[in-house]
């Protein structure tokens, strides 16, 4: 038996089905079936009988089931210790962003580093926050932004960059002629607001629950964009951050500070607890740190 006979064997059993796992692993059901063959010759035994509900597991189809899902997570973690000691010997970057951040740093940071070190091989992919940090924990990239809080037990973390997070109104509200809001103004308000992928989801919810009622999310989207365009129609209220704001350079919406406690929108660079990264992304974390500086000093220009 291989990984790939493991593997294949623990989606036949998941779809119960040699067809539908056939349509999953690009095989012929016959393929497939050759495979659970060769694995009940090879460990003298019966592991799959056909029921009315589908494809069951034996008692020794069980134990198989036990240990391949060990052995093809162990296999998984291998490749992923392996590819990481290649990027260390060999120069990658392998960046996980949440959405929104690449905003902020901005692409030129990107092309800046590219071209300064044209030797380190360089790759980046976006995601809500709260899937970069799975990801991440499950060994993806090496190193990663995303937005605080962190299990300091799992992360080394830099802080880039915090701004509060400000309601977002239509200039007509009556909201939008408050020098400050609080949470509680949220109470009965049409809110277009991020997914509970993204961690400002989690922040306002808990900010309302804690007042003492639900929030009356109407929508729920993966960016800032589709919410400024909402409250730009008057369709409701969202919550953002200044930057976003004014890069979106939209009239008619205006931003509304929080008076009622620390909204904050903390941006985060981070590699995990305990590993060696690599010169290459030692680089990197050092050119984000001056590119930003640049920023707030007006040395380089959004």
């Amino acid at each position: 038996m291989n990984i790939r006979d493991l593997t294949s064997f623990q989606i036949i059993v998941k779809e119960k089905s040699l067809t539908k796992a056939s349509k999953i692993l690009y095989m012929t059901p016959q393929g497939l079936s050759k495979v659970v063959k060769n694995l009940e010759t090879e460990l003298n035994c019966k592991l799959l009988v056909r029921t009315v509900n589908g494809i069951e597991l034996t008692e020794s189809g069980q134990c198989l089931m036990e240990y391949a899902a060990k052995i093809t997570e162990d296999y998984n973690e291998l490749r992923n210790d392996i590819l990481h000691i290649q990027q260390r010997s060999h120069g990658v970057v392998d960046l996980l962003s949440a959405y929104g951040i690449l905003r902020l740093v901005t692409p030129e940071c990107i092309q800046a580093f590219k071209k300064r070190y044209p030797e380190i091989e360089f790759h980046y992919r976006e995601y809500p926050d709260r899937q970069v940090e799975r990801l991440f924990q499950e060994r993806e990239g090496n190193v990663a932004f995303s937005i605080a809080d962190f299990d300091e037990g799992l992360y080394d973390v830099t802080e880039l960059e915090s701004f509060p997070v400000k309601l977002l109104v239509n200039e007509k509200h009556p909201l939008s002629m408050r020098e400050s809001v609080r949470i509680e103004d949220l109470r009965g308000e049409p809110l277009y607001i991020e997914s509970s992928e993204f961690k400002i989801h989690h922040m306002i919810v808990e900010r309302c629950r804690a007042a003492g009622f639900e929030p009356d999310i109407v929508f729920e989207t993966s960016g800032f964009s589709l919410c400024h365009k909402m409250v730009k129609a008057d369709k409701g209220v969202s919550v953002t951050v200044d930057f976003v704001f004014d890069d979106m350079k939209e009239q008619g919406i205006k931003l509304v500070p929080f008076s009622d406690g620390l909204y904050e929108w903390k941006m985060c660079m981070i590699t995990r607890k305990g590993e060696t990264v690599g010169n290459a992304v030692e680089l990197f974390q050092e050119h984000v740190k001056a590119w930003l500086a640049g920023l707030r000093t007006g040395t380089i220009s959004r």
